[in-house]
């Protein structure tokens, strides 16, 4: 049975929240791992909205987180699905803080993280494919099969002879 396929527009999801006195750090910063669990969530809801199916998190890559939220930010993640595969999505994410009374907001950090479509048993299940239209999702879309690989190869799931993507960088034979 072919999957509808669909646009990363209609993974879109949008999460805003305030930075409160429980969510810090004793700088008055947000907490980092909290900002992981807005950050797990928002993307599962952009998965679940590409896959219709219950969704469970698959792996995450790295966070970096380059300067501090503050107390009182607010803080606003974007999410949607840059590439399907079988059972398996890519999910782009982005954060930024603003100070609203400041009238100020920059970009705190970028992720990646992978989300599988399992049904009510928990078995995985096949997803639509994912069709690309501007040209930031056709670039996120062409990097997720190299970044997919990668993952596989750090979880032990891959040999790194087998990633035809990543080929050149694990090659050690001379040019």
């Amino acid at each position: 049975m072919a999957l509808n396929k669909k646009k990363a527009s209609e993974s879109l999801t949008t999460m805003t929240e305030l930075v409160l006195p429980n969510d810090t750090n004793t700088l008055n910063n947000l907490m980092g791992g909290h900002l992981m669990y807005l950050m797990d969530i928002c993307g599962a809801i952009a998965a679940q909205k590409h896959s219709n199916r219950i969704v469970v998190t698959a792996s995450v890559d790295n966070i970096s987180f380059k300067e501090p939220i503050a107390l009182g930010d607010v803080v606003t993640i974007k999410a949607h699905v840059s590439r399907a595969f079988n059972s398996s999505m890519e999910v782009y994410l982005e954060v930024t803080a603003g100070n609203i009374p400041q009238g100020t907001m920059r970009e705190t950090n970028k992720a990646f993280l992978t989300f599988v479509a399992v049904d009510q048993s928990g078995n995985t299940i096949m997803v639509p494919e994912l069709v690309p239209e501007t040209e930031k999702e056709v670039a996120l879309f062409d990097g997720a099969l190299r970044r997919r690989q990668l993952r596989l190869i750090l979880a032990g799931k891959m040999k790194p002879n087998d990633a035809t993507e990543l080929k050149s960088l694990f090659d050690s034979s001379p040019n």
